[in-house]
């Protein structure tokens, strides 16, 4: 039974009742984030029972010495830590002498949570009994402005209700914390400085190693039934690496206090002096106050939402999943800083450290292309042209490689592998062809080519070269092959000729080659200056196509189906379906060389070739080969569902693609993985939105044009999207009788509709 606690609601996260054991998944649900740093959410008061604390700083990061049990030559030294931030959200509240802890009050009801998506805000409300009987209510607001990245808000107000209250609030921060998943129980912070200026406090702390320099600051004001009383602190209190103030008021029983806290983080990243930044920012925080940076965060993301919404009629569940997946995304990365990217858990956990995995480019850029400026998908290519030099170094060190070969990493902050794991670090290597990919896809959706021979060729020469030498020949099979590889499915390590990598690398090497003809005759001095650089010869070129043109690829002519790898229908071919329920998710029940001796897939291999090269094959080749390989998947990837989704509304398997976008919907919402007090998955949220726009929606993008083939689950009675295409944003509005298309701007524009085309003027509304 998968988690069902949270509320079905359109623009609303919301939690109802208080149950311990739900603590730490709604801590990740609830999340905050604005791009520049976010946080698990966690209660500000004390709490005794099971919590995982986690604030992040995008950018911050510590490379924790990798931990194996049997170190192998080629292992990356380090393994890369989002790193838990100094904690600035922190109010100890003492009520007449007794501290607010909800795992020990002797009741709370009427507990209540809500993240409001619509406004970017999260609000916390309870009633609850202390042991001495103190009855109170509490409403808690948080919002960290997108405004002033470097600001959150905290609006703490208590109310007694059965008696006259002496409340103490105690607001600290922080620098004393730890990693959930330190590998050495390292300390990461060196704490400079601690310091306080009338009701503000800082503390400046940098990370061992990296050094990157952080001002942790707060300010406090105490506020007496709405009104500012001008308190000052009764008492502080310094140590070596946390400062807290206590503030007293007495409050009539029926009347209201509430502490208002600003608080935030000044990096080194951006300022040469954190302290005095800090101090800026906090100026600039009061001079506003709390209700004008509450209305400009709501207005702030109603111009998010205004181009990223998705609408869905009839099905509050489906609706509550979209809204919920684009929130997280726009927490996590709004194109600003082309130093940062997406990682994998974003602001809410630690798992899978680093900041960039090859989700970025297959699942990510593509919503970013469509719901931002094309520069914010700029900027993620820019990201990994700025790394080129380190995955040259990569290959070159790390597998032998030479000539300017490039390998991406799996995993990385700063262009370094990090990933410990062998069989993912230096196996699972079609990460590159994603890379190569997202160049295509750029180009194909904006028209913008200027970014290939400004930057893009060299990326895709380093490529190219790479897969070059990485084939080697088969005598026995007379082709080039692929050996020691993982594919996307990750239950699978160590194969030769996995279909996806075999494919991918072939298409790398094709793309590459294009370019660099098409370069040389549109971009001659680009041409020169590439060439001259990385020193490519003609020769070279030949030998490359040598591999492409015959690549080996694994196949069944009697089922019809390419092979996922060598050897595949050697399993015991089991499916899904006849699997005991009990072992699921079985990353969970069974060990790993059960796993690796099944046929289970993790999440599309085969079908994730499909998905980048559908044009490539026929309506018939996706079909036999999604029959064959869904029957075994068990989407215990956050990254499956999606693909799936996409797929089987091409097939018109309407039913099945409204079930798998549910599940890549609301897969944190509903725990489906039973692993989300861990953090959300935030990368495989873009491929969510992709289920509807690319699946439901049947968008593609064909010869330079917007094509269409709308299809609706017959749960919804319809569905509507937007996609900035080119500098013009169309809107899309699907129901079961039409689909209704509307265009801003001034220019007209050509889009097809089930092989249609259909003109659609500006500013008017065409109905096919």
């Amino acid at each position: 039974m998968n988690q069902d606690y949270i509320k079905a609601d359109s623009w609303s996260i919301i939690e109802e009742g208080f149950d311990p054991e739900s603590v730490k998944s709604s801590e990740s649900l609830f999340s905050i984030g604005n791009g520049a740093m976010g946080q698990r959410a966690n209660f500000e008061e004390n709490y005794t029972g099971e919590t995982f604390q986690g604030s992040y700083i995008a950018g911050i990061y510590y490379p924790d010495k990798t931990k194996v049990g049997w170190w192998k030559n080629g292992y990356p030294k380090y393994f890369a830590k989002v790193l838990n931030a100094p904690n600035w959200i922190g109010i100890d509240i003492e009520i007449n002498d007794e501290n607010l802890d909800l795992n020990a009050c002797k009741e709370v009801k009427n507990f209540r949570r809500e993240l409001n998506m619509k406004e970017g805000w999260y609000n916390r409300s309870f009633e609850a009994t202390l042991k001495n009987g103190t009855e109170i209510a509490v409403n808690v607001r948080r919002f960290l402005s997108l405004d002033l990245d470097e600001t959150g808000i905290i609006n703490y107000e208590i109310t007694p209700l059965n008696k006259d209250a002496k409340i103490v609030y105690k607001p600290y921060i922080d620098a004393g914390v730890t990693n959930e998943d330190a590998n050495w129980d390292e300390k990461f912070w060196e704490i400079l400085d601690v310091k306080r200026t009338g009701n503000e406090a800082f503390v400046t702390a940098q990370t061992f190693k990296t050094h990157f320099k952080v001002t942790t600051f707060m300010q406090n004001s105490i506020l007496v039934n709405g009104k500012n009383g001008n308190i000052s602190p009764s008492n502080i209190k310094t140590g070596a690496d946390k400062i807290q103030f206590s503030y007293d008021v007495i409050i009539a029983k029926g009347q209201s206090s509430s502490i208002q806290k600003i608080g935030g983080y000044t990096v080194s990243l951006n300022h040469d002096n954190t302290i005095s930044a800090a101090e800026g920012v906090i100026k600039t925080a009061l001079a506003k106050g709390y209700d004008k940076l509450l209305e400009e965060q709501i207005t702030a993301w109603a111009k998010i939402w205004e181009m990223s919404d998705i609408t869905i009629d009839g099905d509050v569940k489906a609706q509550q999943g979209i809204r919920f997946n684009i929130f997280q995304l726009n927490q996590t990365y709004l194109g600003k800083d082309s130093r940062l990217n997406i990682g994998p858990k974003g602001f809410t956990g630690e798992k899978y450290g680093g900041s960039t995995y090859w989700d970025t480019e297959a699942y990510c850029i593509p919503f970013y292309m469509a719901t931002k400026d094309q520069q914010v998908a700029r900027n993620l290519l820019t990201y990994r042209y700025n790394q080129l030099d380190k995955a040259i170094e990569n290959a070159k060190d790390n597998l032998g490689f030479k000539n300017g070969a490039a390998l991406y990493p799996m995993v990385t902050m700063n262009g370094e592998e990090c990933h410990n794991e062998w069989e993912i670090t230096h196996e699972e290597i079609h990460r590159n062809g994603a890379i190569a990919f997202a160049i295509f896809n750029y180009y194909r959706f904006t028209g913008d080519y200027s970014y290939i021979p400004e930057k893009g060729l060299e990326v895709l020469i380093g490529i190219a070269r790479f897969w070059h030498q990485r084939a080697n020949f088969s005598k026995d099979k007379n082709q080039f092959v692929i050996l020691g590889v993982t594919g996307p499915n990750e239950y699978e390590n160590n194969v030769n000729n996995n279909f996806y990598t075999n494919y991918i690398a072939k298409w790398c090497i094709d793309y590459a080659y294009e370019q660099i003809q098409k370069v040389s005759l549109e971009y001659p001095s680009d041409h020169k200056r590439i060439i001259e650089k990385v020193k490519l010869s003609d020769t070279e070129l030949q030998d490359w196509k040598k591999v492409s043109g015959n690549m080996y690829f694994p196949k069944s002519e009697e089922l019809g189906i390419y092979l996922q790898q060598d050897g595949f229908l050697d399993k015991e071919l089991v499916l899904v379906k006849d699997l005991d329920k009990s072992q699921r998710p079985i990353n969970q029940k069974w060990s790993w060389d059960r796993i690796l001796r099944s046929p289970y897939i993790k999440q599309a291999d085969v079908l994730q070739g499909f998905y980048f090269f559908e044009d490539h094959f026929s309506t018939e080749e996706l079909k036999r080969n999604f029959e064959f390989y869904e029957a075994f998947t068990v989407h215990e990837s956050s990254l499956s569902p999606c693909v799936h989704s996409i797929q089987a509304a091409k097939l018109d398997k309407m039913d099945m693609a409204y079930t798998f976008y549910l599940r890549t919907s609301r897969l944190d919402l509903d725990d489906y993985n039973k692993e989300v007090e861990e953090g959300c998955h935030i990368t495989s949220m873009a491929g969510t939105w992709m289920s509807i726009v690319e699946g439901f929606g049947g968008m593609r993008v064909k010869d330079d044009s917007l094509h269409f083939s709308p299809k609706i689950p017959k749960e919804w009675s319809g569905y509507s999207f937007k996609i900035n295409f080119r500098n013009q944003i169309l809107k899309v509005a699907v129901n079961h009788d039409d689909t209704q298309l509307t265009l801003e701007g001034s220019k007209q524009l050509t889009v097809f509709v089930n092989g249609k085309a259909v003109l659609v003027e500006p500013n008017s509304l065409v109905t096919v």
